[in-house]
C-alpha cells in the first residue's frame, strides 16, 4: 500500500509588497494552524517515508513544521520547483518517478492545482483545499507509477477549522 498526504501550504503574509510571490512568508496564525494539523497527524499514527515541497517560502516552511512535528529530518525534504504551479499531470509525473520503497509520502504546495489533485482522487468533491488542509489518499500498490490503475481510498480529510 502507498499513502500519499496532499498538503497546501500554511496561510501566508501579503505584508511585503516587495517581496517576490514565491518569498512570501508564513503567518504566524499559519504557523499555529498547521502545528494543529501536526497533532492530528500525530494522533492517527503519520509516519512519513517522504516529504516533497514546492520550493516557495511559504510552502517549504509549512513542509519544515510539519517534518519537524512528526521527526522526520528537514533536510530530507525534496524541493521540487515543478510542483509551484502544478496541474493534475504535472504532480503525478512528481509521484511516478518516486523510489517504490518509500510508502508514505507528503507532497506540499499550491492551489488551485493541489484542491484540482485531491479531488481527482475524492468521491465527492472539496470546494477548495484551504491554507494547512491535508487530504490522505491510500492507493492498493506497491509501486507508484501504478497508482493511476490501483484501487484507492480517502484515509481522511482535515482541515485546520475542523480542529
Amino acid at each position: 500500500m502507498k499513502s500519499l498526504f496532499i498538503v497546501r501550504h500554511a496561510k501566508s503574509s501579503w505584508e511585503y509588497p516587495e517581496l517576490s510571490d514565491e518569498e512570501r512568508p508564513l503567518l504566524e496564525k499559519g504557523r499555529k494552524r498547521t502545528k494543529k494539523i501536526v497533532n492530528f497527524l500525530i494522533e492517527h499514527g503519520t509516519q512519513l517515508d517522504l516529504i516533497l515541497s514546492s520550493h516557495a517560502a511559504r510552502a517549504y516552511e509549512t513542509a519544515r513544521i510539519i517534518a519537524y512535528g512528526l521527526g522526520y529530518p528537514d533536510n530530507k525534504i525534496e524541493i521540487r520547483n515543478k510542483i509551484y504551479h502544478a496541474d493534475t499531470d504535472e504532480l503525478l509525473d512528481q509521484l511516478f518517478g518516486i523510489d517504490d520503497q518509500f510508502k508514505s509520502v507528503m507532497i506540499v504546495g499550491h492551489n488551485p492545482g493541489f484542491t484540482r489533485f485531491a479531488n481527482y482522487f475524492l468521491n465527492g468533491e472539496i470546494d477548495w483545499l484551504p491554507t494547512s488542509g491535508v487530504v490522505r489518499i491510500d492507493f492498493d500498490t506497491d509501486k507508484w507509477h501504478e497508482i493511476m490503475d490501483a484501487a484507492y481510498s480517502t484515509g481522511f480529510i482535515v482541515f485546520p477549522g475542523m480542529l
